[in-house]
């Protein structure tokens, strides 16, 4: 799973770079706005990528992870019916 976001992240922030560069590089001689327009794009681009690449699936199983406190991982055992108490 993390291979897989951590790939998705670079590819996206790798589109990100590249449509910056190539607007000002390429696009900006023939056409100010569409290279703008295609900065805009570059703009967006990197908070989705940081919403890929911190979403969690639904095999990660962060949540249920014991915190090392006893009592507390009992607690939270309980409200989620793995363990009832006698």
């Amino acid at each position: 799973m993390y291979a897989r976001r951590r790939r998705a992240y670079f590819l996206l922030m790798g589109g990100c770079v590249v449509l910056f560069v190539s607007a000002w590089a390429l696009v900006r001689p023939w056409s100010v706005p569409v290279a703008v327009g295609m900065c805009v794009v570059a703009m967006v681009i990197p908070p989705v990528a940081a919403m890929v690449a911190n979403r969690r699936g639904p095999d990660d199983r962060w949540w249920d992870d014991p915190s090392g406190d006893p009592g507390s991982d009992e607690w939270w055992d309980e409200l989620d019916g793995r363990r009832r108490r006698p």
